[in-house]
């Protein structure tokens, strides 16, 4: 083997360590949930035990509430480890990741592997918390210090990055029962529309082995509860005030501008980025749509191929997402009510062949030949300001939209790497809409429709704080090249 033949091996090993060790923190963050939420428990009881007897007799119900939460806690554990059992990981995940290790070791300087998510849009609004629904191609190449409030610098650089796992993940489809199969997308598909949640405990698959494991910072086990408030959001009855503040917006407006999609022989297309945990992109399949969702967090992905592939029934599990938080509550009651998910069937939704959710860096899995005029429309929702370079994502919509095609847009702009302070290799551009705008009108879009819409985003409708967006909706048309005139053509 030559020296160049034999560097190119050691760095595809390399590659695979580093994909499959941060698959597994991933993985670690979800197992080590109740771990996290007990040793809040026992906080609040150690502060409790603190009280003069005086206070504590005036709040003597408190014990009881304690012991309660760990039963909530035990539900939704057994939630999530139902949900990692259905999971069939893209990667061998019992490569030995030795070499990552030595690897991190020797960069350890400079050159520290982390985690870039972050997503102020998420479960505590107002405060920078975890990325949900996109963040950086290298989220399955963090390392073991989680987030501080800030991203760490990429270890490796811009020439020899990683590959994305979107070569490798694919798609992964709801199961149909109108044909009795999943309708995969047009590439790698990894999802099995084999039910495996039927009411018997199935055995756990080798890589939820917990010497594959390991511990991981609090900041991680923070994604999995905001994931958690995030299947409220679109898949329960008690998020259907924000998806009709947001999702139907949107459906309405697709739903006008192709009156005559059910009579096409083939549907329009159209792609939802930043799609989270699917809920739009169904909706927008169930409309007649060819739709595909297009999602970087594997975080989010996890879970949502769990409640598109495998639930069997609405309201199939009962989770208590809002039992993590003290402040602002009405009530006890009201932190430890439950909630019933999903309050639809995905697969009895009536969505239309070809839906399907791809895992993948936006600018990564998009900005690709095969992809210039594929679609008829792009929906965005609180998905433009996950971006590094926000210029970058427009251009990319505006080549992959066919000539006349449609770009919906909901949200507000609060940048997700705007705080990312002393990190002189975090790109973040930040515009005002004002100039995002004008950046659409100079890759050919013409504003059709435009108005404000106010919104909160996964709150707690019971709570004493509703933090709310004045979010911009648009519709955008790309406007077909102008013709060069006959004198013009002559003259060159």
């Amino acid at each position: 083997m030559s020296p160049i033949e034999d560097e190119q091996l050691r760095r595809r090993k390399l590659e695979e360590a580093l994909e499959v060790k941060s698959l597994r923190r991933i993985i670690s963050a979800y197992l080590n949930y109740p771990e996290a939420a007990e040793e809040d428990i026992k906080r609040y009881e150690r502060c409790f035990r603190r009280l003069p007897l005086a206070h504590k007799a005036l709040l003597s119900h408190l014990p009881l509430k304690f012991q309660k939460l760990r039963w909530c806690v035990s539900k939704n554990s057994y939630f999530i480890f139902e949900m990692l059992k259905a999971f069939d990981p893209p990667i061998d995940m019992s490569v030995d990741t030795d070499i990552a290790e030595d690897h991190a070791i020797e960069n350890a300087p400079v050159q520290q592997l982390s985690s870039t998510e972050m997503n102020p849009h998420s479960c505590q609004p107002g405060s920078n918390i975890t990325l949900l629904h996109n963040a950086k191609v290298d989220e399955l190449r963090s390392g073991e210090d989680g987030l501080s409030g800030t991203p760490n610098p990429e270890t490796l650089s811009e020439e020899k990055k990683i590959q994305s796992l979107s070569e490798n993940v694919g798609n992964f489809s709801v199961a149909s029962e109108r044909n009795g199969m999943a309708q995969g997308g047009d590439v790698h598909s990894y999802q099995s529309a084999t039910h495996c949640c039927d009411g018997h405990a199935s055995p756990s698959p080798d890589w939820l082995d917990p010497s594959l494991q390991f511990h991981v910072p609090l900041a991680d086990v923070d994604k999995v509860r905001c994931i958690i408030r995030n299947i409220v959001r679109d898949w329960a009855a008690e998020g259907q005030k924000e998806r009709d503040e947001c999702y139907r917006p949107i459906l309405q407006e697709l739903d006008r501008l192709f009156p005559d999609r059910s009579s096409d022989s083939s549907p329009p297309a159209c792609l939802v980025p930043g799609a989270g945990l699917g809920r739009l992109a169904l909706e927008i399949s169930c409309l007649g749509f060819i739709s595909q969702g297009n999602e970087f967090s594997y975080y989010m992905m996890i879970c949502s191929s769990f409640i598109l592939n495998y639930s069997q029934t609405s309201e199939e599990w009962n989770i208590y997402p809002w039992i993590h938080s003290n402040c602002n509550l009405l009530s006890d009651k009201d932190q430890l009510r439950p909630v019933s998910i999903p309050d639809i069937h995905p697969a009895s939704a009536g969505i239309t062949e070809g839906f399907s959710m791809c895992g993948g860096d936006f600018v990564e899995v998009y900005n690709d030949p095969s992809q210039v005029g594929a679609w008829d429309a792009v929906v965005t929702c609180f998905f433009l300001d996950t971006a590094h370079n926000i210029v970058e994502y427009i251009e990319i919509i505006s080549k992959i939209l066919k000539d006349g095609g449609v770009w919906i847009n909901l949200g507000p702009l609060l940048y997700h790497f705007a705080d990312a302070y002393n990190q002189e290799d975090e790109m973040s551009i930040e515009l005002s809409l004002e100039d995002v705008k004008r950046v659409a009108f100079h890759h050919g879009f013409e504003i059709e429709k435009e108005s404000t819409i106010a919104t909160t985003y996964t709150t707690n409708q019971r709570s004493m704080m509703q933090n709310q967006y004045y979010a911009a909706f648009w519709t955008m048309r790309k406007k077909p090249p102008t013709p060069t005139s006959a004198p013009d053509a002559a003259a060159a």
